[in-house]
């Protein structure tokens, strides 16, 4: 087989963007608990309309270095691959992340659908060398931490 063209990547571009002054208040120095994470991404995504999925990368400190809005769903669901969740942490050189998402009904009881991808994404990021920490789910109000309540 003839190869016609070889194409070489030089460069992938990533879009940033600061985060908004509001959101800076609970932007906690370093990921100590459950809570904290679960504080942040209620800030972040807790009021939204229809799901969002989230991917926190933090660096070897647990601080937070990137935050990811990795999928935008619809009122009730979001489909996640686990390549879109470790694109940014795998540019951005992290140690592990967090994964959350909310539920726009307020209600974050979980379901087998959370699970099951939060277990696809732990297995994969063990593969790959970036550790998912914990699974959180949000609401305006509240916020669990799948990781904690033993489903994970």
């Amino acid at each position: 087989m003839k190869l016609e063209k070889i194409i070489e990547i030089t460069r992938i571009k990533q879009e940033v963007k600061e985060v908004e002054e509001t959101y800076k208040s609970v932007l906690p120095e370093r990921i100590q608990s459950s809570t904290d994470a679960i504080n942040f991404a209620k800030a972040l995504i807790g009021d939204e309309d229809r799901e969002v999925f989230l991917v926190i990368c933090l660096n070897i400190k647990n601080e937070i270095s990137v935050v990811h809005r990795c999928h935008i769903g619809s009122l009730n669901a979001s489909v996640v691959h686990p390549r879109d969740v470790f694109k940014a942490a795998i540019l951005n050189n992290s140690g592990s992340i967090l994964v959350a998402h909310n539920h726009p009904s307020g209600d974050c009881q979980y379901s087998t659908e959370d699970v099951a991808v939060s277990k696809r994404l732990m297995d994969a990021g063990e593969l790959i060398g970036i550790e998912v920490l914990d699974s959180l789910i949000v609401s305006q109000k509240d916020g669990v931490s799948l990781r904690e309540i033993g489903v994970i």
